[in-house]
């Protein structure tokens, strides 16, 4: 029996040793290593149900660092700075764990071929037409047109490529007797209450009917990509307007240079829109700088060649990365801004999977942090405490529509309490709540609102702390400060090392 023992034990350290390494694995990019990469997840999975009192290293903190796959230079200045600090202070180095959080695929789309820089969403652009006017609305031949009892309708949508708004028009069932209406069309940018331009029409000022409907001409203004507005249809009479809804209308989007946004997607909050979702008419456009357009297409295919390329001496880099540090927990996300709090949630899940742990400090790779004042605070305060989140909370802030910051899917005007992301430390218990959910959580606009939302359901005990700064400033005694440059992290850590403080070093 004890021989069998001897020959046993190498093999199960074998078998934890490939667990582990299936763990923290890397795949190249490209669907089949995606793939892949799932598979390892499931095997690693598998593999612990045969280690059930198998348990991990304790560590006092878990610190989770968000990082770009791009943002190598940041890592190694967090290698060589406060890191290489821990790993040096005998009282800190075996109580502490820090990872680098990086999405395991790259978006495989060119950033220029992106409908915005924050997410993977191609800009399907096919077939533009160019150099002339376009309809943005038409009606089928078979369509009868009706009064509705709605006096205001509206339309929301976005600019995918720079067009020009020529004219604003409306729908009209005149039946022989002329036009007998009176009514005003503007269109307003996103969260913006006076409108950009707008037309009256009205019996004695009905401007040029083409085909079923009447358009005026506007003051031409380019709207340039990523604009977000709504147009407006507002009747002045006690009638309401010749309308329809969006299903029974054809989108003339030029080859896909704007979109309609639709409450019905789940994407847009019901304030968002004024009046009734609809088209109550429509505008005429012009695609600006079309040859510019067209040779972007064409050089697309060879483009993405070179991209491809690219990402696949990323992914090798990552690997050398990885292997080299030892220090990087790669996550089954496509590493795009957008897709942050995925990437944060499946780093959650990992800790809970991979590691024990009293608290997690989750911060960005391109932030200044004080690990011992952390350690100290956490110690004077008992911030240790089940149920707690600790850091420097943004109360009441309003919720953006447009921009990087763009939330569309959250209704209310403003986030519950959210901590900035320069740094902030929650329980252990908070972070297995957040682990065995995470395929129930929602995902929203930025990781540190999201935290703010799915913790309005649970209600942890807050603690507010000024020292984990929200701005790039420095401070005495300050837990972080976000926002730098590799450059200017080195700077600070300098003048710590030298003279205790980072923000000032007076003469001795």
């Amino acid at each position: 029996m004890r021989n069998w023992l001897v020959l046993l034990c190498p093999c199960a350290v074998g078998v934890v040793l490939h667990l582990w390494l299936l763990l923290l694995s890397c795949p190249a990019g490209g669907p089949g290593k995606k793939q892949q990469y799932r598979q390892q997840q499931r095997q690693a999975a598998g593999l612990l149900a045969f280690f059930p009192h198998w348990k991990p290293k304790h560590y006092d903190v878990i610190v989770g660092v968000l990082s770009a796959r791009h943002n190598e230079g940041l890592r190694n200045t967090i290698r060589n700075t406060w890191l290489r600090h821990l790993k040096q202070h005998p009282g800190l180095s075996q109580r502490v764990l820090v990872k680098f959080i990086i999405g395991a695929h790259g978006c495989d789309v060119p950033v220029e071929d992106r409908e915005d820089p924050y997410s993977c969403r191609l800009l399907n652009i096919t077939n533009p037409v160019l150099n002339q006017e376009i309809e943005a609305f038409s009606l089928p031949e078979d369509d009868t047109s009706m009064l509705s009892e709605d006096r205001v309708v509206s339309v929301h949508f976005k600019i995918l490529y720079p067009i020009v708004i020529r004219s604003l028009g409306v729908f009209y069932d005149a039946k022989g007797l002329g036009f007998q209406r009176n009514i005003t069309v503007k269109l307003y940018q996103a969260e913006q209450e006076e409108a950009l331009f707008s037309a009256r029409f009205s019996p004695p000022s009905c401007g040029v009917q083409v085909n079923r409907l009447w358009y005026k001409p506007v003051e031409q203004f380019i709207l340039p990509e990523s604009f977000e507005g709504t147009i407006v249809w507002e009747s002045q009479d006690l009638q309401g307007l010749v309308s329809r809804n969006l299903h029974k209308v054809m989108v003339n989007d030029g080859g896909g240079v704007f979109r309609i946004i639709t409450a019905g997607e789940g994407s847009l909050p019901h304030e968002f829109t004024q009046g009734v979702e609809g088209i109550a008419g429509g505008f005429i456009y012009t695609i600006q700088e079309g040859e510019v357009l067209l040779q972007s297409l064409q050089s697309r295919p060879e483009r993405f060649v070179q991209y491809i390329n690219k990402l696949e001496e990323e992914d090798a880099l990552l690997k050398e990365e990885s292997n080299t540090y030892d220090d990087i927990v790669f996550v089954d996300v496509v590493d795009t801004y957008r897709n942050v709090p995925a990437k944060l949630l499946n780093f959650y899940r990992w800790t809970v999977e991979a590691a024990s742990f009293d608290v997690l400090l989750k911060t960005d790779d391109d932030c200044y942090i004080d690990l011992e004042a952390v350690f100290n605070r956490i110690k004077l305060k008992n911030l240790g405490r089940p149920n707690t989140w600790w850091g420097n909370f943004r109360l009441n802030w309003a919720v953006d529509r447009t921009g990087k910051w763009q939330e569309l899917e959250y209704p209310s005007p403003a986030y519950p309490a959210f901590a900035c992301g320069s740094g902030y430390v929650i329980s252990k218990d908070i972070v297995e709540w957040l682990a065995s959910n995470s395929d129930r959580l929602k995902i929203y606009q930025g990781e540190d609102v999201s935290m703010g939302i799915w913790m309005a359901a649970i209600g942890p005990k807050r603690y507010q702390d000024n020292l984990w700064l929200c701005e790039k400033t420095c401070e005495s005694g300050m837990l972080s400060s976000p926002q730098y440059s590799p450059e200017e992290l080195t700077e600070l850590w300098i003048i710590k090392e030298r003279c205790g403080d980072p923000c000032k070093c007076e003469e001795r």
